[in-house]
Parts: structure tokens; sequence; C-alpha cells
């Protein structure tokens, strides 16, 4: 009786451990692009310049990149509760510098917190929901983790631009009401964090992996490469994260600017709405595309991601809603295939040994799809305006994504049988 009795409060324990770190990582993530429709509130009050916006964009995006680069290893040294419960308050502490900023420098130490942190929590949950799967504490398999993660995740994400866009459209003092509902939420995430028990297979094995003191090699960038007959694979692997989140960061940083001159609605909801959709729809196909051989998944993928750049360039001068609907569905679309083609290509050219180091490279390839090219087309818009910045942006993605398109659906690596 009494084994029996600790076995459901194990039951009971895990249960709790597996929603609280989804529920963490929602609301861990979901501040992180909730100022994306806030951008042109914030031209406005502070006088800001498109390169100003991109800036702030930009070094958000580096914080995650150095949280990438210098701290991935945290959850395995310090375990992933410790993690997710530290890298929580700090996301608090960033908001809340976001929402009493008073200038632009406050504003993207804010933004670099919130950045930095949202990096780790989506590491360290990723961590714990594939360990509480592996000691069979949880209701999804192994497999499932990270579609579930990564669900999450872009859940998150996708719910922060809505949360901003009704606050910045409708509430009073928006720069900073916005940021009520992601703290009042993150305070429960982190109290949610804090009290958890988890079951004691998990502690044992968590108190495993801390049995080495933390140092400073543990915090060393570890950016690996494949093998030279992977190297061109890998290449065009790397292309496809750096296209998508380009295009996506254009949304993030950029739409409030240049949606005013497409379609004839305006305010914050209409620009966090759209970059929401972008999320949702991308999350959605890639759980429908993922039968689809990966070379052509690829392909389809960056075509229509050419396509939606086109409809872009088209409606600058049309200023249509039914091409504006159009090209945000499209880059939904081609969004998700890159990302799902991109990540299976990742799993086939990776060794055990090298995964996670692949895997880190990948995605900072991606990170820097999202901050160069946004500094490029900022300081274009300064100069000759937003049109121009966006067309050769557009103009831009359309020949990359030619190429590679073109080079990954014919290259044999790809098109080889799994």
């Amino acid at each position: 009786m009494q084994q029996s009795s600790a076995w459901r409060a194990g039951g009971i324990a895990a249960s709790a451990a597996t929603w609280w770190v989804g529920f963490a990582l929602v609301v861990g993530v979901m501040g992180a692009a909730l100022i994306s429709p806030l951008y042109a509130l914030y031209q406005q009050a502070w006088q800001l310049k498109a390169s100003d916006i991109s800036l702030i964009y930009v070094l958000y995006m580096c914080g995650g990149m150095c949280a990438l680069l210098f701290l991935g290893r945290l959850p395995d040294r310090i375990g992933f509760q410790r993690v997710m419960l530290c890298f929580l308050l700090l996301t608090l502490a960033g908001t809340l510098m976001s929402m009493f900023a008073w200038n632009l420098p406050s504003l993207i130490v804010g933004r670099f917190v919130v950045g930095l942190s949202s990096s780790l929590i989506t590491i360290s949950a990723t961590s714990g929901l594939a360990a509480l799967a592996v000691h069979g504490c949880s209701r999804f398999s192994v497999q499932r983790v990270a579609m579930v993660a990564s669900f999450l995740n872009v859940l998150g994400f996708g719910l922060g631009p809505l949360a901003g866009g009704v606050a910045g459209q409708w509430l009073p003092q928006p720069l900073m009401s916005a940021y009520v509902l992601p703290l009042l939420l993150g305070c429960a995430g982190a109290w949610g964090m804090a009290m958890l028990k988890l079951p004691p297979v998990m502690q044992e094995a968590e108190a495993g992996g801390m049995s080495r003191r933390l140092q400073w090699q543990d915090c060393r960038p570890r950016l690996i490469w494949p093998a030279r007959s992977d190297s061109a694979a890998f290449v065009l692997t790397c292309g496809y994260p750096f296209v998508a989140f380009g295009v996506f960061g254009l949304y993030a940083s950029m739409a409030p600017l240049f949606l005013r001159q497409m379609i004839p609605w305006h305010g914050p909801v209409v620009s966090g709405s759209a970059i929401a959709i972008i999320l949702l729809l991308s999350a959605g196909v890639q759980l429908l595309a993922a039968r689809l051989a990966v070379h052509r998944c690829g392909a389809l993928g960056m075509l229509l991601l050419v396509a939606s750049n086109a409809l872009l360039i088209l409606n600058l001068q049309m200023a249509s809603t039914q091409l504006f609907v159009l090209g945000v569905g499209l880059t939904a679309l081609g969004h998700g295939m890159c990302m799902l083609a991109g990540m299976t290509m990742v799993g086939r050219i990776a060794r055990p040994d090298n995964r996670a180091g692949l895997l880190s490279s990948y995605q900072a390839i991606g990170l820097l799809g999202s901050m160069l090219p946004m500094m490029a087309v900022g300081w274009i818009a300064d100069h000759w305006g937003i049109d121009t910045a966006v067309t050769v942006f557009a103009c831009f993605v359309m020949l990359l994504g030619s190429v590679l398109g073109l080079a990954f659906s014919r290259h044999p690596r790809m098109r080889a049988a799994l």
C-alpha cells in the first residue's frame, strides 16, 4: 500500500511537471515577440528612425545568440528546473525594464535581457520535457517531445504579438499596459517552477548531472561543422533558416512601418495579427507536411517565400488587401516548410556525437539571417525610404531563395532515402 501511494504521488507530480514546464515555456517566450506591433508607437513617441527600430530587433536577437553560444549547456550542468526558474525571473526583469524604458538605450537593454532569457527558457524547457519523457514521467513519447516543444514555443511567440497588438490598439498608455499580461503570466510560471516537486527519478537524474562543478569551459562556444562529404549539403541546409528567419524578421521588426502603405487598416493589432498568423500557420504546416519528401518540401517552401516577396513588392504599388492576405499566407506556408526541411536535414546529416553542435550551428546561422539583413533594411530605409528598403530586401530573398531552392532540390543528399 505504501509503495502504491508513492507511485500515485509520483504520477501526480509527473502530470504537474509536464503541465508547468509547458506553461512556463509559453509564458516565458510570450514577451519576446510582444513588442513587434508596438514599434510604430515607440517610433512616434521617441521620434525614432527605421534604423533604430532595426537596432532594437537586432540586439534582441543578439541576446538570443549569446544564450545559444555561451549558455546552452546550463540545463545539463545545473538542471533544467533551476535554469527555467532563473531565466523566467530574468525575463520578468527584462520585461519590467522594457515597460518603464524612457529612451532607446534603456529599451535596448530590456530587449537584450528578454532575448537572452527566452532562448534559455526554450532550451531548458525542451530539455526538461525530453527528460520527463525519457524517465516515463510524461504523457508524451520521446519521439513527440520535439514536436510538442516546437508547438508550444511557436504558440508563445504567436500569442505575444496578438496581446501586444490588442494592447497597442485599445488600451490606455499602451507602451506600459501591453506588458502587464506577460508580467502576470510570467509570475505564475515562475511560481509554478519554484514550487514544482519533480518525481524522485528526475531528482536523482538532475543530481547526477550536477556531480561536477560548473566551470568556465562549460560556457565556451562549441559550434560544429559536419564531415567534408556533408559540407555542401549542410551549407544549403543552413541557408534555409537564414532566409526564413530573415523574412519573418522583416515582418517582426518593420511590419508596422510598411503595412500602412499596403492596406487600409492601421494600428498595432493589424501588424500583431499578421505576425501571429505567420507563426501559427507555420507551426501547422510543419505538422501537415511531415510526410513530404524533404527535397520537395524544401523546394516548395523556398518557392513560396520567393512568391510571397514578389507579392510584397507588387503590393507596395497596388495597396491591395487581397494581395496582403495572400502574401502573409504564402509567407507562413513557406516559412513552415523551409524550417521543416532544414530541421529534417540537420537530423539526417548529424551523428549522435555531433547532433547538439550541428543544431547550434544551424540555429546560429538562422539568427544571423534575422540580424544582418534587418540592419541593412534599417540603414536603407533611413537614406532612401521604407519602400526602397523593403524592395531591396525582397529582391535579395528572391535571388538567394531561387538559387537555394534549386540547389537544395537537386542535391543527392536531400534526395537520398532515409
